[in-house]
């Protein structure tokens, strides 16, 4: 019998009552706790906390607390990457952050996802979808992903947009839902 935790890390439907799943919650709520309390007059410490949270962390890149995620070990920050404040990473599914990657504050990647059908909601179904931000992509304050996106590299998110569909490399996409309304490639 595969377990909820299995189904979970294969994509499929589950519910969160898996020991193990529990477990690997309440292990990121402590490393996210003491990274969010982390003293500003120790770099050190701060990083530590950050790099034993998440799956991995390139060089150079910042992340600034508070910072929120739901297991941690599942995203994944390439280098030179900005994080700003106030940030929220559902993780359920991986999050790859490319490199050199600038996220505005109150951003949020959000890998879960729950059934539009009310019975199995009731029941606690959920399942998740990977995230994928390409390098060079500025994502502005208040962005929202959701499940399955893929945006492509040297993209620019307007504020606040809301990013429901993937986004093709090279454009400037605003609104909710995010569209493209502008290519990067020629010229203005």
């Amino acid at each position: 019998m595969t377990s909820m935790k299995d189904r979970m890390l294969a994509g499929e439907q589950y519910i969160a009552d898996d020991p193990a799943i529990i477990a690997d919650l309440e292990r990121a709520a402590r490393l996210g706790e003491r990274f969010n309390r982390s003293s500003a007059d120790d770099p050190p410490g701060r990083l530590a906390a950050l790099r034993e949270l998440l799956g991995s962390l390139g060089e150079d890149a910042w992340v600034r607390p508070p910072l929120y995620c739901d297991y941690g070990h599942r995203t994944h920050i390439g280098p030179r990457t900005f994080v700003n404040f106030n940030a929220v990473f559902l993780d359920v599914a991986r999050i790859t952050i490319g490199a050199d990657v600038q996220i505005g504050p109150n951003v949020q990647l959000l890998t879960a996802t729950h059934p539009v059908e009310p019975e199995a909601r009731r029941a606690k179904w959920e399942s998740a979808q990977p995230i994928t931000i390409g390098d060079n992509v500025w994502l502005g304050g208040g962005v929202i992903v959701l499940a399955g996106v893929t945006i492509g590299e040297n993209t620019v998110v307007g504020a606040g947009a809301v990013v429901t569909r993937d986004l093709p490399a090279n454009v400037v996409a605003v609104g909710n839902p995010a569209r493209p309304i502008r290519n990067l490639t020629q010229p203005s």
